[in-house]
């Protein structure tokens, strides 16, 4: 007969929230320590510590956050004494100097120019070696100046940039045409290249750049695309002064491809009863250094629009050099004779009539372009 349990056999439960906590399963450092109190269980309720027991710990960071640091002047020794509390004092951090090269790269603030009204003068100034008028003040105007005044003196670089671009599709689209020209003075010697003026790239750039300054200085027109497809660039280089595997071009010639021409006159008729084409119907191309033309149409093959030779070269036999050049090799087995009227020019300054006038002596005839 098995026996039955009855209610006082049971062991009494104590509610969990009465319970005392486990035991830690980590092994006590110190056996002889007293074991730890266990908190209240009834009748005691937490409150807040009273500010004699706060003041009186060594170490109230547990209690109180920490403080920002203040990043201004240390505290004096009046101040300290003051700090009873056991707060920590406010900590003094210096500032920290800028590293050089972060301050290089600052941008600084650009220098500005004081401007004043001058009414009395013109602020317009004309170079008197490139012959340039320009605004005085104005920082384009005079960066323009600059480098359009070194180039008409002493003329644009040639170097390696332009000689590797002279191959294209396996064809030296820079012929030499006259190598070892000599200079009227000194023994300086030269050569003279042609390009097609309608070139691009490398050489593009640099025929377009040194166009543009022709037509600066000749206060001439741009050259239509029409115009350049059916024309070819003469250059006459020199060698540098410094740099042996650079040139300097200081001539340039465009020779164009036209059909028809005017003839000069020479000079208009002094008395009615003289056989010369009638005055009035004379075309004046330079009415200061008496120039006209006869409209009649004149077949003429080739034609002159560009004629330029730096300020600093002139007077060498550049400009002779470069028209004979072009008139033998311009039609490809076909010279033209300037004397018999084959080669034309267009609206002429007071130097390229000149030059004009001595090459061609008198034959030279005038086109509109």
């Amino acid at each position: 007969m098995s026996s039955a349990r009855t209610y006082s056999s049971r062991k009494r439960q104590i509610p969990r929230a009465l319970s005392p906590p486990p035991p830690s399963s980590s092994p006590r450092s110190d056996p002889s320590s007293p074991p730890a109190a266990t908190p209240a269980t009834s009748g005691t309720r937490l409150g807040k510590r009273p500010l004699a027991d706060i003041s009186s710990l060594k170490d109230n960071s547990s209690i109180f956050p920490p403080l920002k640091r203040f990043k201004g002047l240390p505290l004096s020794s009046s101040e300290q004494r003051k700090n009873t509390a056991g707060f920590p004092p406010y900590t003094y951090i210096p500032k920290k100097k800028e590293d050089k090269k972060n301050s290089k790269s600052i941008v600084k603030q650009k220098t500005l120019t004081q401007l004043h009204f001058c009414i009395d003068q013109t602020i317009l100034r004309t170079c008197a070696l490139c012959d340039l008028t320009y605004t005085k003040g104005a920082p384009d105007d005079e960066a323009l100046h600059r480098a359009h005044c070194t180039r008409v003196r002493q003329g644009m670089e040639w170097g390696r940039e332009e000689e590797k671009d002279r191959i294209r599709g396996g064809e030296n689209i820079v012929a030499e045409v006259a190598n070892d020209v000599k200079l009227k003075v000194g023994k300086r010697k030269g050569r003279i290249v042609c390009i097609p003026a309608d070139v691009n790239g490398k050489l593009g750039a640099k025929i377009t750049t040194l166009l543009r300054t022709i037509n600066l200085a000749l206060s001439s027109p741009d050259m239509q695309a029409e115009a350049l497809r059916n024309s070819k660039v003469y250059l006459f280089l020199l060698p540098h002064e410094t740099n042996l595997q650079r040139e300097r071009i200081v001539g340039c010639v465009v020779a164009q491809h036209i059909s028809t021409a005017m003839a000069i006159v020479p000079s208009l008729p002094a008395s009615p009863q003289s056989t010369s084409p009638n005055p009035a119907t004379l075309i004046s191309v330079d009415a200061s250094s008496n120039l006209f033309c006869d409209p009649t149409p004149l077949d003429t093959p080739m034609g002159i629009p560009r004629l330029f030779v730096s300020s600093s070269h002139r007077r060498l036999g550049i400009a002779h050099s470069l028209l004979t050049a072009a008139a033998k090799t311009f039609i490809h087995g076909c010279p033209v004779d300037p004397k018999k009227g084959q080669v034309a020019f267009t609206q002429p300054t007071n130097s390229g009539q000149a030059v004009m006038c001595a090459w061609g002596e008198g034959g030279v005839r005038i086109y509109e372009e």
